[in-house]
């Protein structure tokens, strides 16, 4: 029967090795817990946001990590130059979203509700999104899971930018 050390020592060097991949998975330019985001107006259908604006790279992987939470009112819009497939993943994420992809018109082409942080780098794969349908987006626009729901916004809803 083997002993506690011998089964305690095999899960600290998984638990190790588990913590620094997941370091070293995250951008060096990401990992600071406060980044400053330049900040926009936006509204969809009748709903008015704030929105924090990732249009570099940086901003972009960075996204909401490490924030505690985000009120109805405000949301974050990633910008890309081009329309295309996008990607969103949650890692470092303390709270669920709803993720709007939308197109260079502003209509919302995919909707993902309830979107789940990753509980570990390792399951980075299982909590990334995409707007599956093939539809492509110039625009991602994340907000607090519940959102989609409480203000009835549909694939039929349109993002107008206001200022960004």
């Amino acid at each position: 029967m083997p002993t506690r050390t011998q089964i305690l020592i095999p899960i600290g060097i998984a638990a190790v090795i588990i913590g620094i991949v997941g370091i070293m998975s995250v951008p060096k330019d990401v990992k600071l817990e406060q980044a400053e985001f330049p900040k926009g107006l936006v509204k969809i259908d009748n709903v008015t946001l704030q929105v924090q604006i990732a249009d570099t790279k940086p901003l972009q992987t960075r996204g909401l990590m490490f924030q505690e939470k985000l009120p109805y009112e405000q949301g974050m819009l990633f910008v890309f130059d081009d329309q295309g497939i996008r990607s969103m993943w949650m890692l470092n994420m303390q709270f669920s979203l709803d993720v709007l992809w939308i197109d260079s018109q502003g209509n919302v082409v995919h909707i993902e509700k309830d979107t789940q942080p990753c509980k570990s780098p390792l399951e980075t794969m299982a909590c990334t999104f995409t707007n599956g349908n093939g539809e492509e987006a110039k625009y991602v626009l994340e907000v607090t899971s519940g959102f989609v729901d409480k203000f009835g916004i549909t694939e039929n809803s349109k993002l107008e930018i206001i200022s960004i």
